[in-house]
């Protein structure tokens, strides 16, 4: 039964969008982000069965342009190879809805210690497809996380979700997203929207259950979407792309529902509050028409004010950079949090191999700097500081470190990690889950070995025996013998480099998914 305040919202959205009442049943509020609130709905199809959507509703300040732009992302893309797809869409006034079907999904960190290694492999095989769909059309995701990737167990059905933050490839196919790269106005790109989606093919059609045949008590009235009508003679009222389905796969089975996401981070870069004076002293050294900006890339010039209370002339001199930081912390690539202009499809590789590192490891929300340059420390501590400084070269950067950190083995390392979270446990209890946690960043923390016996830890933090390494069940799960080719594939997907990374393209092809092409 639907809360007080839950009911009150969904009476605010059918009366900011009337046209939803005649046709939808709202359930419940099933998410809830920084740009939209997404919601369960029923509606009867003409076939007499009912069905669930998802209805995604954008929050008012959300730009037009980049409304449509997501829009036509879901349109051209969506519907296939476990990419979201979308089935109708409403808008009155400065509200938008975007109607999907929708899929009863599972959370990612409650089956993640559950998963077997199978099951793990498929999960990441099905998500690198969906990357090489949108890739293929230009799409840069730019928000790939597990709340993205929706993922329902039984029935084994996936799908990229919430383009919201999407960005285009030069060369794209989409559009409305060469329109935001170009800065143009939200009201043209709604022009444009309005004028590709004429020939969109028509859906199955949805009518109204009667109340007499469904559960939820509700007065809705008997009529129904005809096949072929316009938007002046549907029921929908006004749309932004009237009433036809928007996918041409829009009805296969794989096809589901946006999940609500944390959007960009609003805070402002740590390093830059901490050095006010530096600003002043830029603006002081701009003005000097012997201090011109020669780039990022300084040959045969080094910062030498590392440590020190001032700014050397070199840092003075350097280009002011502007690059997209879109994203979640922790799934962010380190041409991310290096601040690099020209960034590509490999910041979605990068997040999809954290969400491998994951599965592998069993760690959820493997890194969590909460601040770019926390994060990168933290990547240095895996991937070593050899690797990051040659990566950080490639586009025009310079990485100092205190200290030399080599590489850690990512089977160690992830095979330390499994044998703690994967160990058998009593229920739910919060104790014994925050002691895996703690044994965790023992193994995460531990200078001179990533790999932490299960008895060295068991007497060193005094483990209880419902904590102890069960290598049957480990063995039940296939955890016991993880092929080579699965930390291979790992290593080229956390590749530092976004120019030698692997692509979708490639990874869909690895050995490791030899059984599932």
């Amino acid at each position: 039964m639907v809360g007080g305040y839950e009911a009150e919202e969904i009476e605010k959205l059918y009366a900011a969008v009337p046209q939803l009442r005649n046709v939808f049943c709202i359930m419940s509020k099933i998410g809830e982000g920084t740009f939209s609130n997404v919601y369960l709905a029923m509606a009867r199809l003409q076939s007499g069965e009912d069905m669930k959507f998802a209805l995604k509703h954008l929050i008012p300040t959300s730009h037009p342009s980049r409304i449509a732009a997501e829009l036509q992302c879901l349109m051209v893309a969506g519907g296939e190879d476990n990419v979201m797809g979308v089935k109708y869409c409403y808008r009155k006034n400065d509200h938008v809805v975007i109607v999907m079907p929708y899929l009863d999904h599972d959370s990612f960190s409650e089956i993640l210690h559950s998963l077997t290694f199978q099951e793990a492999k498929e999960y990441i095989f099905n998500l690198l497809r969906a990357l090489k769909r949108i890739h293929r059309f230009g799409i840069v995701h730019r928000d790939v996380k597990p709340s993205n990737f929706l993922y329902n167990r039984l029935l084994k059905q996936y799908a990229l979700v919430d383009f919201g933050l999407a960005q285009g490839m030069p060369g794209t196919k989409i559009e409305l997203l060469k329109v935001l790269q170009a800065k143009k106005q939200g009201s043209c790109a709604l022009n444009k929207l309005h004028k590709i989606s004429g020939n969109i093919p028509v859906s199955r059609d949805v009518v109204l259950p009667s109340s007499a045949k469904h559960s939820v008590k509700r007065n809705w009235s008997h009529s129904q979407i005809k096949a072929g009508n316009t938007g002046k003679e549907a029921l929908l009222g006004e749309t932004i792309l009237g009433e036809k389905n928007l996918n041409v796969h829009g009805t296969s089975s794989h096809e589901v529902t946006a999940d609500t996401s944390i959007k960009q981070s609003k805070a402002s870069d740590v390093a830059s509050k901490k050095l006010p004076p530096k600003k002043t002293i830029a603006k002081k050294a701009s003005a000097d028409p012997t201090l011109k900006p020669i780039g990022t890339c300084l040959a045969g010039n080094t910062c030498n004010c590392y440590g020190k209370e001032q700014i050397c002339v070199v840092c003075l001199r350097r280009a002011k950079q502007i690059a997209s930081r879109a994203g979640t912390p922790g799934f962010r690539a380190p041409e991310v949090l290096m601040k690099c202009p020209n960034q590509t499809p490999a910041l979605d590789i990068w997040s999809a191999g954290i969400i491998f590192l994951s599965l592998l490891s069993g760690r959820n929300y493997f890194f969590n700097g909460d601040d770019d340059m926390n994060a990168l420390a933290q990547i240095i501590s895996i991937r070593g500081t050899q690797e990051t400084i040659k990566a950080a070269k490639q586009f025009g950067k310079t990485v100092t470190c205190s200290k030399d950190i080599p590489a850690k083995d990512l089977r160690q390392l992830c095979e330390g990690l499994r044998h703690v979270c994967m160990a058998p446990a009593n229920g739910n209890d919060a104790a014994v889950r925050a002691h895996r946690a703690e044994l965790q960043l023992q193994i995460m923390e531990s200078q001179d070995s990533w790999f932490v016996e299960q008895t060295d830890a068991a007497h060193s933090l005094n483990n209880p025996p419902t904590i102890g390494m069960d290598h049957q069940h480990l063995s039940m799960k296939g955890w016991d013998r993880v092929p080579d080719e699965a930390y291979h594939l790992l290593d080229r997907l956390l590749d530092m480099n976004p120019a030698t990374r692997i692509t979708a393209e490639e990874a869909v092809a690895h050995p490791l998914f030899s059984d599932l092409v």
